[in-house]
């Protein structure tokens, strides 16, 4: 029978998975598109309209560059794509560009990856769902004002959804994702035929309006207008984001695994490159006009104006005359944009675990939870990207220019470490074939790196002053990583054995202590237990902090006749664990070599509120022995009634269970002495 606290955990996250059926959650081709390529299909949502605000800034006469932008960013993505599709290929393991870049540039390098991955992961989360918020806003404006609680909301529901496992989740958002995919192919095709069959105007709401450069803008040439042509470029280069993921999932797909993820790269960039482009034409066509500040750039607006996003004026434009149609773009496209968090849900517990298990990262982030997912990284993920959805107040614009840096620097180093990949095995490799081919995907990667490169310095030259945040970051990770590295490499050497232990003679003698307060179960229990362990020495100790207490406590010993002697420690200042730990240390000064056995009787209760009843010195004097060498401390538990409620009816008969029932004097009771770990326990000394 589960516990009362197990209920809701099973209704949120589902039944516990054996480990053996881990290969059942291996995703096919179709489902792994929308588990790892929501991203980067959902970028297309904004990537032209950053395109578009950061043109704003000349005002209308630079809008016409949006086009030859949007060729060169596909350009871009074609060429990543091909790149990563030699990484998956080569690196199958699941470490992408974290793998490649330790690889072959050495650890320090994978870290510099890593760091700038989980960046880009924690972005991914808040950007998509901000900006999905946004695009049905835009929609709805009755929800405007609620965009940061709706944002969170929509970060726990993503968790609790992974936390179901991949294929749960990956099933769920298929449809989601291929509903955008139709919606967004569909307005293209059908904007497109208004415009070449039907010749029918289709101007956005923005279309009338007068596009004015803001202030200091106003004559924007030379090379100023290059700088601005690059930095739109640079914020279109947002629609790259989510291209590494599937390198970095390649696990998670059925075998063949790294054929199946090429191919779903090439999906990818196909659907990608089409709606992206398609979007731009459209924009073209419909004149839609972005401002940074529509208060003051758009002339002609009326008052109390609120500026939609660049796909809900596309979308409105071409669907004039079928309005569900407008409405469908606007509810696929948020949920698209929220559903693209889903890929840094599984790209970043993937990462996290690969880092824990090279001991960068807590050992914890390693572990599988119940539905054989990572539990411990998808509720680490949320919990930060929840942080900067509240610093940046749920505004997707602000957190975008934070967003491609992490991207990029991935990119560059994945890029260079596969370069460095082909030129290692060209230098054994004889075979003419093989030759060529590891020639042909250097050439690729090689191309690669070029875009990526152009990419990465103009990203940091046109947006230093919003870069510097996740640029900070990644440098705080790094050295986080490197301490937790260093911590558990001296924890390793410390605990490693030696071929001739310095320490391997035996201790002389057992010191053994019973700790009481008054003879009660818990009390004969634990001196039972000690008796049994035949000790050099045994005492019962009990600290002199009520003097009645302490005399009716020695009366009622020497009326039962127990033949353990007791030591009645002094304090004066009514504190228990100073003295115990006085006298430990007095043991250990007068025999070095003497080991020190602390037995302390507790009992475990079974609710919270019984914990708060009784007081916590057991603990507290197990964390202070705990840092004593040669002191060893056992925990003598006795549970009352209400912690034997919380067990199933048929825990008793279990070897070994815990019964109660008052122990005979020279005997052991039954019960395991061990501190329990569930049920709240306190001291009865």
């Amino acid at each position: 029978m589960p516990n009362l606290t197990d209920v809701p955990k099973r209704i949120l996250i589902g039944r516990a998975l054996r480990s053996d059926r881990l290969g059942e959650t291996l995703l096919p081709k179709r489902v792994a598109l929308p588990v790892f390529a929501s991203d980067a299909l959902s970028s297309v949502a904004y990537a032209p309209e950053e395109i578009l605000l950061t043109l704003s800034l000349a005002g209308v006469s630079a809008i016409h560059f949006s086009w030859q932008i949007g060729v060169v960013v596909a350009v871009v993505m074609l060429a990543v794509v091909a790149s990563y599709r030699q990484n998956v290929h080569a690196y199958p393991s699941g470490g992408g560009d974290y793998e490649v870049a330790t690889v072959n540039h050495g650890p320090n390098a994978g870290l510099v990856v890593a760091s700038a991955l989980m960046v880009d992961y924690v972005l991914t989360v808040a950007v998509s769902t901000t900006s999905g918020v946004a695009n049905v806003v835009s929609a709805v404006p009755a929800l405007r004002g609620h965009e940061m609680a709706l944002s969170i909301t929509l970060v726990v529901l993503l968790m609790g959804m992974n936390l179901r496992g991949v294929r749960e989740s990956g099933t769920a958002f298929a449809v989601p994702t291929y509903a955008f995919m139709v919606g967004i192919i569909g307005m293209v095709l059908y904007g497109l035929f208004r415009h070449l069959v039907l010749g029918a105007p289709m101007p956005a709401e923005s279309a009338g309006f007068h596009l004015r450069p803001t202030p200091g803008n106003e004559t924007v040439t030379g090379f100023a207008m290059v700088f601005l042509l690059l930095r739109a470029f640079s914020s279109g280069c947002a629609a790259l984001t989510g291209v590494e993921a599937i390198s970095n999932g390649v696990p998670a797909f059925r075998h063949p695994k790294s054929r199946n993820a090429a191919s779903t790269l090439l999906m990818m960039a196909a659907i990608a490159v089409t709606m992206f482009m398609g979007i731009i034409y459209l924009a073209h066509l419909t004149h839609t006009q972005m401002a940074e500040d529509p208060a003051r750039q758009l002339l002609g607006a009326p008052a109390g104006y609120h500026q939609k996003t660049a796909l809900a004026q596309i979308s409105e434009a071409v669907f004039a005359d079928f309005t569900p149609g407008f409405y469908f773009i606007a509810g696929v496209t948020g949920l698209i944009l929220v559903l693209a968090a889903n890929t840094a849900f599984n790209g970043f517990p993937v990462l996290g675990s690969i880092l824990a298990q090279d001991r960068y990262l807590p050992r914890q982030l390693h572990t599988r939870g119940d539905r054989l997912a990572f539990s411990n990284g998808i509720i680490l993920l949320a919990t930060v990207a929840v942080v900067f959805v509240v610093a940046f107040g749920a505004d997707p614009n602000r957190l975008i220019q934070l967003y491609i840096v992490g991207v990029f620097v991935s990119f560059n180093m994945s890029q260079s470490g596969m370069i460095r990949h082909w030129t290692r095995l060209l230098r054994t490799e004889t075979d003419p074939r093989a030759r060529r081919r590891m020639q042909r995907s250097r050439a690729i990667n090689t191309f690669g790196l070029v875009m990526t490169v152009a990419v990465l310095i103009v990203v940091l030259v046109t947006k230093i002053g919003h870069a510097w945040i996740a640029i900070a970051t990644m440098c705080v990770l790094f050295v986080l990583m490197k301490g937790v590295r260093r911590h558990y490499d001296r924890v390793s050497a410390e605990l490693a054995a030696a071929e001739e232990p310095e320490d391997s003679a035996p201790p002389s003698r057992i010191h053994a202590i019973v700790l009481v307060s008054k003879l009660h179960k818990p009390a004969l229990r634990a001196l039972a237990y000690a008796r049994l362990v035949q000790a050099h020495e045994l005492e019962a100790v009990t600290v002199d902090v009520d003097p009645a207490d302490t005399r009716a406590l020695r009366e009622e010993w020497a009326a039962r006749g127990i033949d353990v002697p007791l030591r009645v420690l002094e304090s004066p200042y009514r504190e228990i664990t100073g003295p115990v730990l006085d006298h430990v240390r007095n043991l250990r000064r007068s025999s070095p070599r003497e080991v020190v056995s602390v037995y302390i009787p507790e009992y475990v209760v079974g609710h919270w509120y019984e914990h708060l009843l009784h007081n916590q010195s057991a603990l507290r004097l197990k964390g202070r022995l705990l840092f004593r060498p040669g002191v060893m401390v056992t925990s003598v538990p006795w549970q009352l009634e209400s912690s034997a409620r919380r067990r199933s009816p048929g825990a008793f008969s279990a070897p070994g269970a815990v019964r109660r029932g008052e122990p005979r004097p020279g005997t052991v009771p039954s019960g395991s002495v061990e501190t329990a770990a569930e049920p709240s326990k306190d001291t009865v000394t």
